[in-house]
């Protein structure tokens, strides 16, 4: 089931909820995990992080802690014979994402706001 990127938001752990700030951003991770029980643990891990664009490619929004916190999850689970490959996007390397088919909603980040007294 695909979900939108509010939906996507709506169903996050609350644990990571409280945690979305401003500073979060996207990051597409990759990954290659020869054995199937590993393969199963990193795939599970992914979906409670974020959402899945294809079999082995998954798009997570969140802040650099949770991403250390992934990270270090990931590396617990996977072997040295895997390959994990993370890229951090920057708000306009996300809004030139070229896709066909599959998820299209990339949550926007709102502007900041400045108040002039």
């Amino acid at each position: 089931m695909r979900r939108s990127g509010r939906a996507l938001q709506a169903s996050l752990p609350e644990w990571r909820y409280a945690e979305m700030s401003a500073d979060s951003r996207w990051y597409l991770i990759s990954y290659d995990v020869r054995d199937p029980k590993r393969l199963r643990r990193t795939m599970k891990l992914l979906k409670s992080f974020g959402e899945r664009l294809q079999y082995s490619v998954f798009r997570v929004h969140c802040t650099g802690r949770q991403l250390e916190r992934l990270h270090w999850e990931l590396l617990r689970i996977m072997d040295e014979e895997d390959f994990l490959l993370i890229v951090g996007l920057c708000p306009s390397c996300h809004g030139r994402i070229i896709q066909k088919g599959g998820i299209t909603a990339w949550i926007e980040e709102d502007e900041p706001a400045f108040i002039v007294a």
